[in-house]
This record gives C-alpha cells, sequence and structure tokens, in this order.
C-alpha cells in the first residue's frame, strides 16, 4: 500500500490544464472532492480473499467473506484518513486542493501548486503518516484496555498492523512517498532551493523502489514451504516500485521542465507570420509563405485587421490537389479570447496564458496592436523538451 502525497505544477502549459479526480465521486468533507478509482474494487476483491482466510477459523462462511470485505473498507478508510490529512493540512497554509483519489496503490491527494516555503512542505508530507501511526497507537492501545470479541479483535489487530505499516512504508526517505517530501524539505531548507531537494529526493526514490522490488523477490522465495516463488508478493512488490520509480522520474522531467520556463519567450519562439485575405485558395497562400520565410498563416480583412488563424494541422492534411480548391478561410479558426498574446510574454506569465486557453496556435501583437507574428504549442513543446 503507497501513497502518492501531493506534488507541484510542473507540467507543459500545452494541453490539460491541471489534474482531476479520476473514479467514482463520493463526497466533498471539509471542500475536497474525493474520488474512488475503479481500480480500487480490484484491491478490495483481493484483500477480502487474503483475509479471508485468517477469518473463516472464527467466522464460519459465508459470513467470513462479510467480515473480511468490511476489513478491506477499514483499510481503505485508513488510506482516506491519510489523504484528508494532507489534504486539510494544504487548505489551512492556503494551497488549493483539487482532489483525493484513491486507487489500486493507495491514495493521491491533488494540490494546486507547491507550498510557499520547506516549513510548509515539511507539514503536509508530515500529516498522513502521523495519523496513520497515531491510528496505530490507538489501535494497539485498544487491543490492551478494550474487552472485544473475537471478531473485533482481528479486525482491530489487522487494521493496527496495516496503519503502522503505511505509515512507516511512506516515511521512505525518497519520492514520491511522504518521507521523499520530508527529504524535499529538508535540503530546500538548507540549500535554500526546491530544485535541489526535488532532485536529491527523487534520485533516492528511484533507489528505494530499486529496493522494495528486490525485497519483494526475497519474500516471494520464502512465501510458500516447498521454496517457490509466491507470485502474488512478487507481483505486487514489482507494482510498488514501478509506482515509486515511476513518480521520481515524474518528479525528474517536472523540475527539467520547471528549470526551462523563466527562459520562455514569447517572441524568441513565434513564426513569421503571413497575412492573407480568406479568399486565397491555399495553393497560393502556402506560396507566398514560403515566399515570405513565413511559417504561419493568418486571415486578415481588407482593412488588413486580423480574423482568423489557418491551423497547420489542417494544411498539412489537405492533399495536393486538393489546395488550389480550398480557401484559407476554410482552414481557419477565428480569433477567441485568449488566442490573442502580447508578443512580450515570457516565464510563468506565457505558461499561464496558454495553460488559460489551450490551443495549437496563437496570434502575437505587439504592445501596439500590429501582428508579431504566431506561437505554435508544437514550439512551445519542443522548447520544454529541449528538442
Amino acid at each position: 500500500m503507497t501513497d502518492s502525497p501531493p506534488s507541484p505544477q510542473g507540467t507543459p502549459p500545452a494541453g490539460d490544464p491541471g489534474p482531476r479526480g479520476a473514479g467514482i465521486p463520493i463526497g466533498r468533507p471539509f471542500g475536497v472532492p474525493v474520488f474512488v478509482s475503479p481500480s480500487w474494487f480490484v484491491v478490495a476483491v483481493i484483500v477480502t480473499v487474503l483475509f479471508e482466510s485468517q477469518v473463516h477459523d472464527v467466522v464460519a462462511r459465508p459470513g467470513s467473506f462479510a467480515v473480511a470485505f468490511a476489513y478491506a473498507v477499514l483499510l481503505y478508510g485508513s488510506v482516506f484518513v491519510h489523504e484528508l490529512s494532507h489534504a486539510v493540512t494544504a487548505r489551512a497554509l492556503g494551497l488549493p486542493v483539487r482532489s483525493v483519489t484513491l486507487h489500486i496503490l493507495g491514495g493521491e491527494t491533488s494540490i494546486g501548486r507547491e507550498a510557499d516555503g520547506p516549513g510548509g512542505e515539511f507539514l503536509i508530507a508530515l500529516a498522513g503518516p502521523l495519523v496513520n501511526l497515531v491510528l496505530a497507537g490507538l489501535g494497539f492501545a485498544a487491543r490492551a484496555f478494550v474487552p472485544l470479541p473475537p471478531v473485533g479483535l482481528l479486525l482491530l489487530d489487522a487494521l493496527a498492523f496495516a496503519n503502522l505499516l503505511v505509515g512507516v512504508f511512506n516515511l521512505l526517505p525518497g519520492l514520491p512517498l511522504d518521507g521523499g517530501r520530508l527529504v524535499r524539505a529538508a535540503v530546500w531548507k538548507a540549500t535554500g532551493r526546491s530544485r535541489s531537494g526535488a532532485v536529491a529526493a527523487a534520485q533516492i526514490g528511484r533507489g528505494v523502489a530499486v529496493l522494495c522490488l528486490l525485497a519483494g523477490a526475497y519474500l516471494s522465495t520464502r512465501s510458500t514451504d516447498d521454496g517457490g516463488i509466491g507470485w502474488l508478493t512478487l507481483l505486487w512488490s514489482a507494482l510498488v516500485a514501478s509506482f515509486i520509480w515511476v513518480g521520481a522520474t515524474q518528479t525528474l522531467r517536472a523540475e527539467r521542465i520547471r528549470e526551462r520556463i523563466p527562459r520562455l519567450s514569447a517572441r524568441a519562439l513565434a513564426r513569421r507570420a503571413a497575412l492573407l485575405t480568406a479568399d486565397l485558395p491555399l495553393a497560393e497562400a502556402v506560396r507566398r509563405a514560403q515566399a515570405e520565410h513565413a511559417g504561419a498563416i493568418v486571415v486578415v480583412d481588407h482593412d488588413g485587421r486580423p480574423r482568423g488563424l489557418v491551423s497547420e494541422k489542417a494544411v498539412t492534411a489537405t492533399p495536393e490537389h486538393r489546395r488550389p480548391w480550398v480557401t484559407i478561410g476554410d482552414l481557419s479558426r477565428g480569433i477567441e479570447p485568449g488566442l490573442t498574446l502580447p508578443a512580450d510574454l515570457t516565464g510563468e506569465d506565457l505558461v499561464d496564458a496558454l495553460r488559460n486557453a489551450p490551443a495549437s496556435e496563437y496570434l502575437l501583437l505587439e504592445p501596439g496592436g500590429g501582428v508579431y507574428g504566431v506561437l505554435a504549442t508544437a514550439d512551445v513543446d519542443r522548447a520544454f523538451s529541449g528538442a
């Protein structure tokens, strides 16, 4: 069981404006949308089947399956409380929380932006495991002091141990686990750079992933009396290891992208635009654009005012023999709000503008209103990827 703690935005601006909960909505505690992924039901079945083997000695079938399923629900109730602790702490620090999602490997809290400093990062990351460890402690205390029937003791023991396991596991010092975020906060505090902390914690996270896989392989060979391979143990460790590796790798990629953001410039990425009227055949428009060394076509009225952007994708998709009979007006998109940007946009301001109005092309205007050129999303993506 793993947890994917909150992560800062660090993806290219083109495309989806941000992560959303994926799954079945189950409520909005504290104003936070909570979703259950369909993959949870797979885990619920697996947990029910595995735990039932312990329960049927105490409760006769089919009642043992009901008790085992109750444990699966309680187990994910602990994960839910863990994630909600992240969300509530983040909101208390003034950060926007988009959603909490429970899925096959635990849960994920989606937070709109990172904490303002290492202290906030530390508190958000610590909240989840701390709640799990407190629940485990309460469970063990109840076991010692509260008289319970055999079924109650079985559920309490299992739940306390599960919380202890989730809490301790999430404190492993590598992203995307909570322990990795604690490492990130510590390095951030020591160096004054959040990126240094994220890179260090992500690299450690990759090491943790490898160790999880090796530990699972070792335990799987000892999970049966005849020394055979315990395939379920091996499969689960592989899933956990891949989750951690992918999360750490995504963090490294996000930090590389973030490092490039301040160097982004709309002027530097712009394509020269050929200003042509809508009734011009595509073949002639392409010829004129090539003669002007332009990489984009802007449709203008007879007074020279921009009215539309010709889609590069639509031009490419039009066969050569059709181009004399198709006008550029047929392939253009009207200039809607958000598709016109100042040519002087740079860095985060440029990223925010593209994220707020996703499109394939944008018209760049000079401060005086003249057309500077066209900004293509494909060029921005190449700038992020380093191509």
